[in-house]
Formats: structure tokens, sequence, C-alpha cells
């Protein structure tokens, strides 16, 4: 998906720059960049990630960028911030989103006498360079970041760095979060809202859905009131948020405890032990267990200090041989007990399948997996959570498709509902398939009241296909 992170200070900001960006490594996998503005003007540095992680290939630039003015991004797709010079001036710009009609713009573009756009290497446009496009159409950054907002189908945050301060908006409807922080010296803006709490910044203001706000060393101000709706992305407290961050004041962590609490009190299996599928099972299951009074325990250890994430490789094969090896067996908790485990949700069920048949040949005499969220069903509209190609990359639509032949003219919502014959059918289906003693997904009703903000206000359409 990826993340950024922006600094306007009084003294030298890279350093905190560096970190702060580097504290959103957990968002993307493949580019990373920092761009600053100083005395010598501007300055900018983009390296592939893909193999070393940010700190190392950022750590000789960080001794010699220098400015006062900084963004920086960790991205899964486009290269990023670019640097453009325009009737605006010449500005520094990053961002967080999807654009699902980039065609339709560029033809527009074209149409308004605009030249020509760097293809990048699979041959796709670089959606911030088209974002950047857009906002050069109109006469000053606010308008042109306003039409940049009504023109995108899917959903754009975005930073943008002059010399004079940095301009933040939230995408229209606040799918992702932007979050300012202030320290006496300088004042941030973050993805992240503990990016900034270890640099020591306090939180200071949460933007609102299509919100934009100027920061600069001495603070922060709205030029465009936040909206009234907001959508934001539910799926980001349930696996991508990190632990110890707070998005509209509900905490990461917390929730996942909460979440975990109300799979228990729906279930009826009495397994010896209750355990996480690392990184992001972990706290649902510790919820769980303290619910339940079922033990908490680890039967598989991460290895981490060498090992890249699991999701890295463009090679679907590749992401599942590593995200294997990583997850190493305690063979005394596993033998002859029967296990719980609780995951952040299938996808595919590829992995999970091969893990619940390693811990049957490892001795385990049940498996009962629990998602802490519903079946996924449909592929995210808004933002980039799946490199997936095809909804029938999807564990359930495949199973759909098995059960109803012609995909067609199904009745998706027959299968997101857990009181129907077609959901029950479904999920029995996927359990047998994965081999799985048993499978129960969280509700979608216990997952919603487990962040506890408006139902209204929660985009859930990976689950349910509602906008």
């Amino acid at each position: 998906m990826g993340g950024f992170f922006g600094v306007a200070s009084k003294e030298d900001c890279v350093f905190d720059l560096f970190y702060g960006t580097d504290y959103h490594s957990h968002l993307g996998t493949r580019r990373a960049g920092m761009a600053v503005y100083g005395e010598n003007g501007f300055d900018r540095s983009i390296h592939n990630i893909e193999n070393s992680p940010f700190r190392t290939k950022f750590e000789k630039d960080v001794n010699t960028m220098k400015g006062n003015i900084g963004i920086g991004s960790i991205s899964d797709y486009e290269p990023q911030p670019l640097i453009v010079r325009s009737h605006h001036g010449t500005y520094a710009i990053v961002t967080v989103g999807k654009i699902n009609n980039t065609n339709d713009i560029v033809k527009k573009l074209f149409a308004f006498g605009h030249s020509h756009f760097l293809e990048m290497s699979g041959g796709d446009i670089n959606a911030t360079e088209l974002v950047a496009s857009i906002i050069n159409q109109k006469d000053n950054i606010i308008e042109g970041i306003q039409y940049a907002q009504e023109l995108i189908e899917g959903s754009m945050s975005i930073l943008i760095m002059t010399p004079k301060g940095i301009y933040a908006a939230r995408d229209k409807m606040g799918r992702t979060p932007v979050i300012i922080g202030q320290k006496p010296t300088a004042c941030c803006v973050t993805f992240e809202s503990f990016a900034f709490l270890n640099l020591g910044y306090s939180d200071a203001y949460e933007l609102g859905p299509g919100e934009i706000v100027v920061i600069t060393e001495e603070g922060f101000r709205s030029m465009v009131k936040p909206g009234k709706k907001m959508k934001i992305c539910t799926f980001l407290w349930v696996y991508y948020g990190y632990p110890a961050s707070s998005y509209e004041g509900i905490n990461v962590e917390s929730m996942r405890y909460d979440c975990g609490a109300r799979l228990a009190s729906r279930d009826n299996v009495q397994p010896d032990i209750v355990a996480g599928i690392p990184d992001s099972g972990i706290a649902h299951a510790v919820g769980y267990a303290n619910a339940s009074g079922i033990p908490f325990s680890r039967p598989f250890i991460k290895y981490t200090p060498t090992w890249p994430r699991s999701f890295m490789p463009t090679i679907q094969s590749q992401r599942n041989l590593i995200a294997k090896m990583k997850l190493l067996p305690v063979h005394d908790l596993i033998d002859k007990k029967s296990l719980l485990l609780i995951d952040d949700s299938i996808v595919r069920g590829t992995q999970l399948s091969e893990t619940t048949q390693f811990l049957y040949e490892s001795g385990a005499t049940e498996v009962h997996i629990r998602p802490a969220c519903p079946p996924l069903l449909f592929g995210c509209k808004y933002l980039n959570f799946s490199r997936s190609s095809s909804e029938m990359d999807l564990i359930t639509r495949r199973t759909i498709k098995e059960m109803e032949g012609d995909v067609k003219h199904v009745r998706l919502t027959a299968y997101s509902n857990p009181e129907t014959v077609e959901y029950n059918d479904m999920v029995e289906r996927i359990g047998k398939k994965l081999n799985f003693t048993s499978l129960r997904y969280h509700r979608l009703d216990d997952l919603m009241e487990s962040i506890a903000l408006d139902k209204s206000q929660l985009c859930t359409y990976c689950w349910s296909g509602v906008e």
C-alpha cells in the first residue's frame, strides 16, 4: 500500500524525516524515498528496498542531505517523492492511494494539451506523476488538490512540499489516516500516529475526510474544511495498521484484543492452546485467550533478522515459500495438542493450508482456524491492498464458483451473511478444502463493534460489497 511522513522544522529536519519515514516500512516493500528543501534548494533520494531495509539504503543520504522541510515515503508500487516544476513553482510530492480511472484521466489531460507521461518498468504510469499533472491544471495548489480528489475514482492522500511548507491532504472519504504531530521546534505529518512519538512530537490533530492543511515550522492551518462523510478502511485495524497506532482515537492493539474476545464469545470448541499466526494474528489470539481462559502459547516463532516480509516477491509461489521458512515450529507445544489458530484473514488459503498440514505432521491432533475478519469476497476498489489480478484468486470466490457454476449472476450478498445457508455451506467447504478441524470466521457486526466508531464511518466493501 504505502505510507508517508513529512516535517517542517526550525532546524535541520533530516534526522526526524529519516526515522519517521522508516517507521512506515511495514506498509510497503519495494520503493522508498526522501526529499528535502534547504539552503541548496531541493534534494532527493530514492532507493529500491526489496532486498534491504529502509535504514540500510538511506544511511548515507542522512549524512549528506540537509534541509528544514522534508517529505518521505514507503511504497509498494511507484518510486517517489517526485520533484515537479510547474507554474506553481518547484515542489516535491508523495501520494498514498489508488486510481481506478487512470486511462480516462490521461485522455482528459492529453485533451488539455499535456504532452506525455513517463512509463514505469511495468508499463504503468506513475500515479504520483498523474496526480501532479492534475494539480497543475489549476491556478493554485489547493484548487489543484481539490480537482484531483474530484477526478480520481478510488482514493488519494497527498503531501506536497514547497519552499514555504507542506500541503497535506487526506483522501475525500478519509479511507486512510493523515495525522499531525507537533513539538516546540517542528511540526510533522504522518500516516502512522506512532511514527513521531519517539522523536519528541505530541499528537496535535487528525485531518478529516478531504481536508487540506498547510504545515510550517510554526504549526499548521486548515485551508479546506473536512467533509462530513467518512469511510475509513476497517482492514487497517485488522491487519495493515501497526499495533502502536491509533486511527480516529481507536488503538490497533486494543481493538485486536477486543476482536479476539468477541471471537471467543461465539465459540464452542475447547482446544489445549490458542495461538496467533505471527505477527498480526497474535493480538487477536491474546484477546481470545484472555476471554476464554484457554492458555495462549506460541507454537510458531517468527524468524525476522534476515527474512523479508512474506508478500514482498511478485511471484506468489516465492511469497508462500518465504512465509513458510520464516515460521519455526516449537515441537513441544504442537505434539499431541489441539490447537486453535487465529490469522488476520484468509485470502488465497495456500499458506494457511500448508501451515495446517505441517502442524498435523508435527503431531497436532486438531487445528481449529479462526480468521479475525469475515470472508473476503471482493477486491478492494479504494486502496492497493493486494496484488491479486482477479477476485477469483480469493478462496471464497473459487469456492462459490464450485458451488454455483456460473458466477456471473450469483447473489454474493447471500455469502456475506453468516445467517444464511449459502454462507455456512461455503465456510464448511473452505474448511474441508484446507483440511481444518473447524473453521469459523469473525462476524462483520462483531468486527465493527470492536472498532467502536459509528458503522456508517467504516468501509467494509471487501467483505460486504457495500460502498
